[in-house]
């Protein structure tokens, strides 16, 4: 067992090595988000799973609290995932395809941010949201897997990260999105002095 941890942390950290790679995306990203929101616009987050976990826990820290020692009013960022009589009615009455883009028609507006996370980038409400947020101009950023699958090349900036091992993925999605939140508090923070 001690062999497969060893192995498990050290593919973990040679992954997260690779994100710097991603700086320019990263950087916008925080400027993305940042600028939506000091203009009042809203962030939302959408994924399947995992990923929907990852989209709810984002979207928690910003809405309530992300560190402990800063209190600061809440800002408009929110799951599409996270209201079970909306996913199952849409599911039910539409298609499971339509759970994100059927929200995001109701409440997304022009220059409001919508973040994707995809471990494979194949996921059909997934890439039918992304679609959408481009009809109504929403700004968009995908955290992807992999070689980024079919939504590849659909979003405004994207994050593909190296590799085919989901929980490896998602343990570099959460990092770059705790990274990316941290950054936008400090900028609005340092905005509001």
């Amino acid at each position: 067992m001690k062999k497969n941890l060893i192995k498990s942390i050290k593919d973990s950290v040679v992954l997260k090595k690779k994100i710097l790679k991603f700086e320019k995306q990263i950087s916008q990203s925080i400027s993305m988000i940042s600028n939506a929101i000091i203009n009042g616009n809203k962030i939302m987050i959408c994924g399947n799973g995992g990923s929907a976990a990852d989209a709810q826990h984002l979207a928690a820290e910003f809405l309530i609290r992300l560190r402990p020692n800063y209190n600061r009013n809440p800002w408009p960022v929110f799951s599409l995932a996270m209201d079970t009589s909306t996913l199952t009615a849409c599911s039910n009455d539409f298609s499971f395809d339509d759970i994100f883009s059927r929200p995001l028609n109701a409440l997304g507006k022009e220059n409001d941010v919508l973040i994707c996370i995809s471990t494979s980038g194949n996921s059909k409400n997934v890439i039918k949201v992304i679609n959408q947020s481009k009809k109504k101009k929403i700004k968009s950023i995908s955290l992807l897997g992999g070689n980024g699958g079919k939504m590849k090349n659909k979003s405004d900036i994207e994050l593909i990260v190296p590799s085919r091992i989901t929980a490896r993925i998602q343990e570099a999605h959460i990092f770059i999105g705790h990274f990316i939140f941290e950054q936008v508090e400090n900028s609005l923070i340092k905005n509001k002095k």
